[in-house]
């Protein structure tokens, strides 16, 4: 019922958070405390969530369950298949307040968003960069560590 009513009696003590049910409060504290009791038995990986433990073992196991009535095409989630679905319906409902771009998936508008505002969240431990996106940061940070992932086929 209170998911009708908005009512949100589980409220977090540490930020704003709050929540219509117990359990999505007792996920959401794990963000403070860092603690990740789900473990992969096949890698070191450790999560806060069963949902996103099944999802990483998908990684292991290249289960791809969500497929395209369209085309061939599968992936691991839910939401990876709704996105792709856009792709034959050309639908981008997350628009730019600010300019015309619109994209297809909400978090690709946020970082979008961010050529307008000159946010850089995320930033080098090493040197003065910032960047708009994890990868950028990734990329960025070979340059310190001279790491080279990809092999060129003329070298």
């Amino acid at each position: 019922m209170r998911t009708h009513t908005g009512e949100k009696p589980y409220k977090c003590e540490l930020c704003s958070y709050a929540s219509a049910h117990s359990h999505a409060l007792k996920l959401h504290v794990r963000t403070h405390t860092g603690e990740k009791p789900y473990k992969c038995n096949m890698c070191s990986f450790a999560c806060a969530q069963q949902t996103v433990l099944t999802r990483h073992l998908r990684t292991h196991t290249n289960e791809k369950p969500y497929k395209c009535t369209t085309c061939s095409f599968s992936c691991t989630t839910q939401s990876g298949l709704t996105h792709h679905f856009r792709t034959h319906t050309g639908k981008k409902p997350f628009k730019c307040s600010i300019c015309f771009h619109s994209t297809t998936q909400s978090t690709a508008l946020k970082t979008h968003m961010r050529t307008h505002t000159g946010e850089n969240p995320y930033r080098c431990s090493q040197c003065s960069f910032a960047g708009t996106t994890k990868s950028a940061l990734t990329v960025h940070s070979r340059t310190h560590s001279g790491e080279k992932p990809y092999k060129s086929v003329f070298c």
